[in-house]
């Protein structure tokens, strides 16, 4: 697999595992209303990746051609398979093991899901279910909670970045728990990129504004009266958070301040 590399080499690019990339935004495919709009959304967003599930058609197949497949490879954009749908370690191994093989890619977006409704993880065999799969040689970026201790033991296992939801999947309510997330944020040093519950680009430029190094999402695109023009305002959104979190924002005032100086002016302005 190659990196999303352009010619054009940012200053500020995302390393993910040694590998560099030049967007902060990653997109899934799922959920468009046609190929031909997912297309044009990746045109549009530029991502540093795209995640797609093996399990959404039979990609090993060499009887019948995979137009689906085929439109991913044409877009020249990483592919970074999921173990979506999977319920239990075992699964998840055998999952990303067709994965590398079909993709020719150790790169792998780690699923474990715990609980149907929420799609929430299975926080009691992530870690064993990355562990694994780093043994093997896989690049896991793991999907989990916001919950810190969990986060940590994953990069104890060897994850060198992580992807804590800021809602449940597909929910777009944005980040539920700012505050857990923040911390997670000060506490651990690998990259982070928020996965999961984004609906609106404020979100996105909110959550890069907090420090994290991007944000993975699909359905606040692919469900948007306009899915191109959405998925060009998440891109800026995602760049306009990173610009700020480098700029340094101002601190939080509880008072008024004056913007301009009261030096010059008559004295009875300045009571």
């Amino acid at each position: 697999m190659t990196t999303a590399t352009s010619p054009a080499i940012s200053a500020d690019p995302l390393v993910l595992y040694g590998e560099t990339f030049q967007s902060r935004l990653l997109l899934g495919t799922s959920r468009y209303p046609s190929p031909r709009v997912l297309e044009d959304a990746v045109r549009k967003a530029k991502p540093a990746m795209l995640t797609a599930s093996l399990r959404r058609q039979n990609v090993a197949s060499h009887d019948t051609p995979n137009r689906f497949w085929e439109m991913l490879r044409e877009l020249a954009v990483p592919v970074l398979p999921n173990t979506a749908g999977c319920h239990s370690v075992q699964e998840v191994v055998t999952t990303a093991q067709m994965a590398r093989e079909v993709f020719a890619t150790p790169w792998i977006k780690l699923e474990l899901i715990g609980d149907d409704y929420t799609l929430q993880p299975d926080t009691l065999n992530l870690v064993d279910a990355a562990s694994r799969l780093i043994k093997e040689g896989f690049k896991v970026l793991p999907y989990c909670t916001e919950d810190l201790i969990l986060c940590q033991r994953l990069v104890d296992v060897g994850c060198q970045a992580i992807m804590p939801w800021a809602a449940p999947i597909g929910t777009g309510k944005g980040p539920i728990n700012p505050y857990a997330l923040r911390i997670l944020r000060e506490r651990l040093s690998v990259p982070m990129i928020v996965d999961a519950g984004l609906g609106l680009p404020s979100h996105a430029c909110q959550v890069m504004e907090w420090g994290f190094d991007g944000v993975l999402l699909n359905t606040a695109v692919a469900l948007a009266q306009d899915p191109i023009s959405m998925a060009g305002a998440f891109a800026s959104a995602t760049q306009a958070g990173r610009d700020a979190y480098l700029a340094g924002t101002m601190t939080e005032q509880h008072a008024a301040q004056p913007s301009t100086p009261v030096l010059g002016t008559p004295f009875w302005h300045q009571t």
